[in-house]
């Protein structure tokens, strides 16, 4: 049978896990393909926990394993739970779940039928059918949760993982194995982002099971909320292939918006043919830009035979770029008209303000979606 490992950080939560351990073995009966195991990695705890661990180490003889680390935030438990239990114990599954309840362990089961369907990495959404959070949270701590799941899905361009944060997990070992020393240095919760972010480059088959999460009933937790929120949105922006795109879009919005204004003022060309050239300049900008920085994970390599491929295939899709622009551009001047009004101090023409519509609205997604389709694919 294969192994599966649930991996418990705890501090002072000894009230809790008198009947969670238990609860989390009686899951077995359930299994027939898996060896259900637990790791606790306390952070040595003041409430009498290490008693409690040598007492259940004793009784599951085996299947229960502790180890006792300084108290150094969520994600560094998680890496030294991770750390041990590749080196002693091999499993081929292991699980991240909170010790304070707040995680059905029933749910096991389905995470581990997900696992044996192919699933490299299993998530307990709160926020897809059959999922929830507590009605009685107080508000902030649901801004917290829903808004900073919102930003973090818009932020990788990744809408279809629905909780980023959920602390309840299955991994097959492979991954963790892969990426173990590059989330290392991730403490607090952002290390759970960190580590599904890289799952997903690394092309890792990632699904969601539905979770109801609870509040716990015993003992005080040990979330910074702000710290949370901050860490969180911090990473994200630094590491966010979609934002770097954007960046580099702006970049070259600018580029073409310089030129585009220099082909109608200086050179009179009509505003259609001029926005389209100005698009066609920043091409190569942004091909450079882009694979350096924004898909710098999954950078063309190959040589230059390979390179020039890629850029032919980059120019080929920023081509369909330049024909929703000119469209765009087409239809809102027909639609809309041609003329100049005034915002503030400044003289604005109306096929400035089309342009930045089209941009945003049609060209952006366009060009990210085809961009990691084809040219900066795994």
């Amino acid at each position: 049978m294969k192994k599966a490992l649930v991996v418990l950080p705890t501090y002072n939560e000894a009230e809790n896990l008198k009947t969670l351990i238990p609860a989390i073995f009686e899951q077995q009966k359930k299994l027939s393909n898996w060896d259900l195991q637990i790791l606790v990695v306390d952070s040595f705890s003041k409430d009498g926990t290490k008693k409690l661990l040598e007492e259940f180490s004793k009784k599951y003889k085996g299947r229960f394993f502790y180890i006792l680390k300084p108290k150094k935030g969520l994600g560094r438990a998680y890496y030294e739970g991770f750390s041990y239990a590749i080196s002693n114990i091999k499993p081929y599954v292991v699980f991240e779940m909170d010790a304070d309840w707040s995680h059905d362990p029933k749910k096991i089961p389905e995470f581990l039928r997900q696992i044996e369907k192919g699933a490299d990495f299993v998530i307990g959404s709160r926020y897809i059918k059959g999922g929830s959070i507590p009605k009685d949270w107080a508000f902030h701590r649901k801004l917290f949760s829903v808004l900073g799941n919102i930003i973090i899905r818009l932020g990788f361009a990744k809408p279809y993982i629905t909780d980023w944060t959920s602390g309840f997990r299955a991994i097959r070992v492979w991954v963790v194995n892969k990426l173990l020393r590059e989330v290392k240095g991730y403490n607090s919760y952002v290390f759970q982002v960190a580590l599904l972010d890289k799952t997903l480059k690394l092309g890792a088959r990632v699904v969601e099971v539905p979770i109801n999460f609870k509040d716990r009933t015993k003992g005080r937790s040990k979330i910074n909320s702000f710290q949370y929120i901050v860490h969180t949105l911090l990473y994200t922006f630094l590491n966010s292939s979609f934002i770097r795109f954007v960046i580099v879009g702006s970049i070259g919005f600018l580029i073409d918006f310089i030129s585009t204004y220099s082909f109608i003022t200086y050179v009179r060309m009509s505003k259609p043919l001029a926005s389209s050239l100005g698009g066609e300049i920043a091409v190569v900008s942004n091909f450079i830009l882009n694979n350096f920085w924004s898909f710098r994970h999954k950078r063309i390599k190959g040589g230059t035979f390979s390179y020039l491929k890629s850029f032919v295939k980059f120019n080929f899709i920023a081509l369909g770029s330049v024909i929703i622009q000119y469209l765009g551009m087409y239809f809102a001047l027909k639609l809309f008209g041609d003329f100049v009004f005034g915002f503030l101090n400044f003289s604005i023409s109306s096929w400035m303000v089309y342009k930045v519509a089209v941009i945003a609205i049609f060209v952006i997604p366009y060009s990210y979606f085809m961009y990691n389709r084809v040219v900066w694919k795994k």
